[in-house]
């Protein structure tokens, strides 16, 4: 079956739902973006984590002690953004107000890189080392008190997440507790802490932004009678069709 772009633009704009399919299309493009960030960003948590015994050396130490100094640093800024933007896009598509979790965001992705440039070497520089721990805590307050008040407002929203947002929650925060207990000074903690992070936050867009496509493209759908032809219509690429409007435009004014 195939689906004459330009018909489909014009047919979407009168009956007013031109806009609706831009925005579908920048919302999947969005969630494939962020999605692609914190993939790229757990991947780099594991290997980093393993470049030495990660139940000998905590990732400060591997990045201090051994010859990963740059690569500490580009870890730190890689997940400090990927986190940020990945909570700052959930909380503006879930329409969530509370500015105090905007700036305990970017206070966490600021601690993060800070504790990325801030040398751990207690023998050499103890000013230095004590105000690398104190980053290093500052920024897991500072991702505690955004993640989990906007995590309980999405329960109260969607009670259907209630449940798995909670399980989720436990498991990052009692789990890098247990990890401290069982492994003290080590890179477990850290490990499990941005691995279930960004674990969670993986779960979350691909919910949230299902949920919004899904609304989206039943409005989209409605009054459709072929099923295949609206499905067809949902994922047409509107830059394509802006592309081929151009050329016919082009044509017929060098004609």
């Amino acid at each position: 079956m195939t689906i004459d772009y330009l018909q489909v633009v014009e047919e979407l704009q009168k009956k007013n739902l031109f806009d609706i399919q831009k925005e579908l299309t920048k919302q999947r493009r969005t969630r494939t973006l962020i999605m692609s960030m914190l993939i790229l960003s757990l991947i780099f948590t594991f290997i980093f984590g393993t470049l030495e015994n990660p139940f000998t050396y905590t990732l400060s130490n591997i990045g201090n002690f051994f010859h990963y100094r740059l690569l500490f640093i580009i870890w730190a800024i890689v997940s400090g953004i990927a986190i940020e933007i990945t909570l700052i896009t959930l909380i503006r598509l879930e329409h969530y107000t509370d500015l105090k979790t905007y700036i305990f965001i970017y206070l966490a992705t600021f601690f993060l890189i800070a504790t990325g440039l801030i040398p751990a070497l207690k023998d050499v520089y103890p000013f230095w080392h004590w105000m690398h721990l104190t980053t290093s805590i500052l920024l897991a307050l500072c991702y505690t008190v955004s993640v989990v008040p906007f995590s309980l407002w999405i329960s109260k929203e969607n009670p259907r997440l209630r449940r798995n947002i909670a399980i989720w929650l436990i498991t990052i925060w009692i789990g890098s507790i247990l990890m401290i207990i069982l492994y003290q000074h080590s890179a477990m903690f850290e490990i499990w802490f941005f691995t279930t992070m960004i674990l969670f936050l993986l779960y979350l867009s691909l919910v949230l932004f299902e949920e919004k496509i899904i609304k989206m493209s039943i409005k989209l759908m409605t009054n459709e009678k072929d099923l295949n032809q609206a499905i067809e219509k949902i994922f047409i690429d509107l830059e394509k069709a802006t592309k081929i409007s151009k050329k016919k435009n082009k044509k017929k004014s060098s004609k």
